[in-house]
C-alpha cells in the first residue's frame, strides 16, 4: 500500500518508526520517548477554554 495519499498524521508515523528502527532504539525507550512528546504537543493544542479567551480579547 503507498503513503502517496495517506494522511500527513500516518506518512509521520511512519517516518518516526523508520527513524527509531533505523537507528537501533529499544522499544521501551521509544515508548518513554514519545510518551513525553505525546504529552508536549497535547499541552500546545488550544482547549475551548482558551480559543473562547483568545476571542474575547479581541472583541474587547
Amino acid at each position: 500500500m503507498s503513503l502517496e495519499h495517506a494522511p500527513d498524521h500516518v506518512k509521520l508515523a511512519v517516518d518516526l518508526i523508520e527513524l527509531l528502527e533505523s537507528n537501533d532504539i529499544k522499544p521501551q525507550v521509544a515508548v518513554d520517548a514519545l510518551t513525553i512528546v505525546l504529552r508536549d504537543f497535547k499541552g500546545k493544542i488550544p482547549s475551548k477554554d482558551d480559543s473562547q479567551k483568545a476571542s474575547k480579547v479581541v472583541d474587547q
